[in-house]
């Protein structure tokens, strides 16, 4: 039987939904709405067009959204104190530095200088301690593992007791969705193994499987005999494998390829996530509940 398709541009409506009815409500009963800023050093296409999609969703969804862009010269002192700006002012819930930045500028310096209570994307040193510890400490879990855990629990999948095997120990994926899936509390509860390049035996680490969460960044790396049959299989990997003409646009686009042999694979797992269409679009949706969380931090707001 044909694996259960998870669907993140689904998921991802749901959700923007959810926000769009809570930011509605907050504004009538408080006069405010969540504060975004996106700065954006520079004109890296890839980056402009990322940054668009954020600004695109925030404002569908009821946010302010300031979008601050300097140029790629911008001295390391003058962006630091641009974030110490928004820090400070009250009308802005999360602040989103766009990576890369240009060269001569300290990337560790600028994200550590971000307000933990407005670093929305989950990565400054005080919300990783935040994740470790867990429960309520938890503010901000990074984005891309918080769209894997909502897929995995709006999907039906039981985590309690659930063994979960993550490959791939990247700061940005693998080491955070491990910790939150090992956690007390709904949608956890889970048994986590980590699995990377150097593990031994990788192929029988995935059998065991009831969940297996692939962020390797190598296309076609799950073998579907590594699938224990009946999983949950969530493909984070988005590989460029080939450029195709599009039949819409005449234009060239990526041919992408996740992480796991999705043809052969869905023949074995209960549910699987497409790639593309699976776990990228819950990336910008999570940044967006986020933001919203922290203003409801500061209103009080449970």
């Amino acid at each position: 039987m044909t694996a259960k398709l998870i669907k993140g541009t689904e998921i991802r409506e749901e959700i923007l939904e959810e926000i769009t009815a809570e930011v509605k409500d907050i504004k009538e009963k408080h006069g405010v709405v969540p504060g975004l800023v996106t700065i954006l050093v520079g004109e890296n296409p890839a980056s402009i067009s990322y940054v668009t999609l954020k600004i695109k969703t925030a404002h569908r969804v009821g946010f302010k959204e300031i979008q601050d862009s300097p140029s790629a010269d911008i001295a390391e002192e003058d962006l630091l104190a641009l974030i110490d700006k928004y820090n400070n002012d009250d009308t802005i819930n999360g602040i989103l530095v766009q990576l890369p930045l240009p060269k001569h500028i300290d990337e560790k310096k600028i994200l550590n200088a971000i307000d933990p209570d407005k670093d929305v994307d989950g990565f400054h040193p005080v919300n990783v301690g935040r994740l470790m510890i867990g429960g309520d400490e938890v503010r901000f879990p990074p984005c891309t593992p918080a769209g894997i855990q909502e897929m995995i629990v709006r999907s039906g999948t039981e985590t309690s007791g659930a063994e979960v095997v993550v490959v791939g120990r990247s700061n940005i994926v693998g080491k955070p969705i491990a910790n939150m899936m090992l956690q007390k509390g709904p949608g956890a509860n889970s048994t986590v193994t980590v699995v990377h390049t150097r593990t031994k035996d990788l192929a029988e680490h995935c059998k065991r499987a009831d969940i297996l969460i692939v962020a390797a960044g190598v296309p076609g790396l799950v073998k579907p005999e590594w699938i224990k049959p009946g999983s949950c299989v969530i493909d984070v990997g988005v590989n460029r494998v080939g450029e195709k003409i599009s039949e819409k646009t005449g234009k060239k686009i990526a041919i992408l390829q996740g992480d796991v042999d999705f043809d052969a694979a869905k023949e074995i797992a209960g549910s699987i996530t497409p790639v593309p269409g699976g776990v990228g679009p819950m990336t910008i949706t999570m940044l967006m509940r986020n933001t919203l969380k922290s203003l409801k931090f500061k209103l009080g707001i449970q």
